[in-house]
């Protein structure tokens, strides 16, 4: 390897170290690699911008206009409610009935608004049905990447490793193509499931021939106040008289966390209760005397007790507070909100939050007012806002068909475009369709105008295009053909399909650690330079890539919708691991054995 080579392997693993521990968001991380490698002269100025000029990465930045043209009539909503099952039933039944019907949305649409819209919903279907909603979120995410896999527009990485094969002279992929992989590992992950989910997913087991208990997953820290008739009661059980409908789980008391048993728990003045509840309980405990909610008294005089609301919502990259502590960033001057508790990796934080430093993918339960989802429901700071019930679109039913209309109209317009005979050299392609669809959504005002800047997630086209020139700089330093190299020797014994194992795990490795667009773009050079020197159709190799990539089922970092329901879920890192790794291999062996029989690795 050469010394360039030496170079773009250094920082490509710093890179990876600086991504795995969110010193920065991915697209600055990315950025700075590229700036450093053009400054050593390993690619030119032009090399490093040219990404942005890739048809792939242009196709994902057009494409987000169009999900949320979609998302913001409302047809996501009329949708969930017609395949959310209206009873209880049996777990392996339920999972394919919701599962299903999110690939197949997200087979055409941005996988991160169907999670952001359908997560609430489960979860207040499942509360209604007595269901723990922990589940059903993780495998929604997984749906969602199941049917990113079956097509062109399903994935920003499918378009990634498209972009990427077409500037290196290859044909690239066709609308449907990767669905010839992609819908056999959702047959069989989504089977899979709903077979163990009830088993290796957390939460209270479903069982379908049991009457259904009264379920409560909400939370309540109650203080007890001055004069309270709860004070000097002796608690020996988790109920009390005064709080109907409501269990106590602990008490907390200077510091102290103690838990109801059999000697019981003296009632004192200034105690947090800690009351497990339905999602409506806020009413009921807000007419009470006895107790009041933690952080109450800061709204007072701000907002009145009868408009009050709690909320949960998710933190997003670009929330202005990440890393500073929730005494710093002022709530009720910025939103006109209280902190209740914090959930972090399946956590409930109550204590000592003044000094916690806000994360990413953080789920804030928020007691405000409905002013808070007015103003920030569209947000981009937060991932989510929810509220008791889900926040409905105003738009007409008029503007629902109309934008199902050119949504189908783009996917016929781009699957058989190619056969549309012109006079003119118009290539009708994707980015063709999706541009005019853009514009459609943008005029007919299914899209507000004013928006059209604010529903991009420029961090993820930064991450592409400097992808694609740390991509340029492998090739142009000699470091892809030498970790090609590398990968033949380790696989050669087992001949081109030894290779296209090992190409597929490099990926699902990158994937889980850093960002799927980045992991594509970074093993690209290294399967075209394998695939070179042991002289074989690249085709197969890019496939897997493709794959790989989106099969991010072992962690919540490595896929933006898993991040998202881990929060809303309470869901801990290693409830990924229990239910993915199965998943993870399950994708790995239906790979490695279809995709040879389907791409040939001859020429």
């Amino acid at each position: 390897m050469t010394l360039d080579g030496f170079i773009v392997v250094t920082l490509i693993l710093l890179m990876i170290v600086a991504l795995a521990r969110e010193m920065l968001r991915p697209g600055l991380v990315l950025f700075t690699a590229a700036a450093i490698m053009m400054a050593f002269g390993i690619i030119t100025a032009y090399e490093t911008v040219a990404g942005f000029a890739n048809i792939g990465m242009l196709t994902v930045a057009v494409l987000f206009l169009v999900s949320e043209g979609i998302r913001q009539t409302g047809a996501l909503n009329r949708f969930a409610q017609f395949f959310l099952p209206r009873r209880r039933g049996r777990i392996p039944f339920m999972l394919p009935r919701i599962m299903l019907p999110v690939s197949l949305l997200s087979a055409f649409l941005n996988n991160t608004p169907i999670v952001i819209i359908f997560g609430p919903m489960i979860k207040k279907w499942a509360e209604k049905l007595n269901l723990s909603s922990q589940k059903f979120l993780i495998p929604l995410s997984y749906a969602t990447i199941f049917g990113g896999m079956c097509t062109l527009i399903g994935t920003s990485t499918n378009l990634v490793v498209h972009g990427l094969m077409i500037d290196n002279g290859q044909n690239g992929f066709s609308m449907f193509e990767l669905g010839k992989i992609g819908v056999p590992i959702l047959v069989i992950g989504t089977i899979y499931v709903a077979v163990f989910g009830n088993w290796l997913l957390p939460g209270k087991k479903i069982k379908f021939n049991k009457p259904s208990r009264d379920f409560r997953e909400y939370f309540y820290d109650l203080e007890v106040t001055k004069s309270s008739p709860l004070i000097g009661q002796t608690l020996k059980t988790g109920r009390i008289r005064e709080l109907k409908n409501l269990i106590l789980h602990s008490v907390e008391r200077e510091g102290k966390t103690l838990s109801p048993n059999g000697e019981g728990i003296v009632i004192r003045e200034h105690d947090i209760l800690l009351m497990a509840g339905k999602s409506d309980s806020l009413n009921q405990i807000l007419t009470l005397d006895s107790v009041k909610l933690r952080g109450i008294d800061e709204l007072k005089g701000i907002i009145p007790k009868s408009e009050l609301r709690q909320y949960e919502t998710v933190i997003a990259p670009r929330f202005p507070g990440i890393g500073q502590t929730i005494s710093d960033f002022n709530f009720v001057e910025h939103y006109k909100a209280v902190v209740l508790a914090i959930h972090r990796n399946g956590e409930r934080l109550t204590s000592n939050l003044g000094h916690l430093r806000l994360k990413p993918g953080d789920n804030l339960v928020l007691l405000t007012d409905d002013k808070f989802i007015k103003n920030w429901g569209d947000s981009k700071i937060f991932y989510l806002t929810s509220y008791i019930g889900e926040h409905s679109s105003s738009n007409g039913a008029a503007k629902r068909w109309i934008s199902l209309g050119i949504l189908l109209i783009m996917i016929a317009g781009a699957t058989f475009g190619k056969y549309i005979y012109t006079p003119r050299d118009i290539s009708f392609d994707m980015f063709y369709f999706a541009a005019l669809a853009a514009v459609l959504m943008v005029w007919l005002k299914i899209l507000p105008a004013q928006q059209y800047t604010k529903v991009v997630s420029w961090d993820i086209l930064i991450t592409i295009a400097m992808s694609l020139a740390i991509s340029k700089a492998m090739q142009n330093s000699g470091a892809a053909d030498a970790l090609a190299r590398t990968t033949i020797n380790f696989s050669q014994s087992f001949g081109p399909i030894g290779v296209l194992a090992a190409v597929y795990l490099i990926t699902t490795i990158f994937t889980e650690i850093i960002t799927n667009n980045a992991a594509a773009a970074l093993v690209f050079p290294i399967a075209l330079s394998a695939a070179n020197q042991i002289g074989i159709d690249p085709k197969p190799l890019f496939v897997a890539i493709a794959v790989a990539a989106s099969a991010s089922f072992s962690t919540p970092i490595g896929y933006q919708t898993n991040l998202i329901v881990q929060g809303i879920g309470n869901y801990r890192f290693k409830d990924y691991l229990v239910i993915g790794i199965p998943l993870n291999l399950v994708s790995f062996i239906v790979t490695v054995t279809l995709v040879p029989y389907i791409w040939p690795f001859g020429n």
